[in-house]
């Protein structure tokens, strides 16, 4: 039986900040200040003056200047690497009072997969809880551009608690071949935005059931590769169908949460959500899970979801090599 942590009390709010590295990160900061992510504080990190002020975030911090004069790090991730360094100041006092940050970037180009390693490093130094959310090109962006992706991405991984890699390509298998580009980069912000959200909202929103900080840094610190899956599901059986899609999410392809040290469990519905489809969803996730693997379960409260369950699931501790 896997060790089930329910938290019935309101923890002082964390803070957490997320912010999105390069171009791809700026994106996904954008489509989340757009779809109203609640309780977070956005900051975007740039090399391109431009991109930079469309990203809506209430900090902007342009990295490199002396590097790069403004005009992006041209897909080098070493440029991308020194501008960071160069603004590790400001970075610094950008992160300062957080107690949680995730940093959001697409892997492949020059920023993103440069200074992406120098905030997390920057980030745990300073002891906040560093979670990051990357995404590995799609095909159709080339051989070259994966190469850099997965290099950028191992060196991620040293300087992270907690790293979630969602492999585009296998959006489009979910998406459809017909799918246009548009419709596959949407898609991607969606499930950056699912990652962070799923996470902060059991934070910082009330629900039936809160989960304190202090579970989350648990199941979140010093675990290195992490999956996430979202299942939706409306009628008599929801709970467990929305369980069993968020588990067998083509995201989570390949991945054994049977091997998961820390699984953290984001239940949102409305208020017909009742004990016993708790209980089902808690049983569903346990019949996945390792005896030992520790299992936090929060629920969130959204008065807009009539007869709908929402299941977020993040694997922590799969400890195997970056796919």
């Amino acid at each position: 039986m896997a060790h089930f942590e329910l938290i019935e009390k309101m923890a002082p709010n964390a803070v957490i900040k997320v912010v999105g590295v390069g171009g791809g990160g700026g994106n996904a900061v954008a489509h989340m200040v757009n779809s109203s992510v609640d309780g977070v504080e956005f900051i975007t990190a740039n090399t391109d003056s431009q991109a930079i002020k469309n990203c809506g975030a209430k900090l902007q911090l342009q990295l490199g200047t002396n590097v790069t004069k403004g005009l992006g790090a041209g897909a080098n991730p070493e440029v991308g690497r020194q501008a960071a360094l160069e603004d590790r100041e400001r970075i610094m006092d950008a992160l300062q009072g957080a107690d949680m940050v995730f940093i959001t970037a697409g892997m492949g180009g020059g920023t993103g997969t440069g200074a992406a390693p120098v905030v997390a490093q920057l980030a745990k130094e300073m002891g906040i809880l560093t979670v990051a959310v990357v995404t590995k090109p799609f095909p159709f962006e080339g051989r070259r551009r994966m190469q850099v992706a997965l290099k950028g991405i191992e060196e991620l991984s040293q300087h992270v608690d907690s790293l979630i890699t969602i492999p585009n390509e296998k959006l489009i298998t979910v998406l459809g071949r017909n799918a246009t580009m548009v419709q596959a980069f949407r898609a991607a912000n969606d499930v950056l935005q699912g990652a962070v959200q799923g996470i902060a909202d059991l934070i910082v929103r009330p629900g039936l059931i809160n989960v304190d900080f202090a579970d989350v840094r648990t199941v979140m610190s010093e675990m290195g590769l992490a999956m996430m899956g979202t299942g939706t599901a409306r009628g008599d059986d929801r709970a467990q169908a929305a369980a069993e899609a968020a588990i067998q999410n083509p995201l989570l392809d390949d991945v054994n949460l049977a091997g998961a040290n820390g699984i953290l469990v984001n239940i949102t519905a409305g208020p017909d959500f009742t004990m016993s489809e708790f209980d089902e969803i808690g049983r569903t996730i346990d019949g996945f899970a390792s005896e030992d693997a520790t299992v936090v379960v929060g629920t969130v409260l959204d008065p807009d979801m009539q007869d709908e369950v929402r299941v977020t699931v993040v694997a922590t501790g799969l400890n195997r090599a970056v796919a």
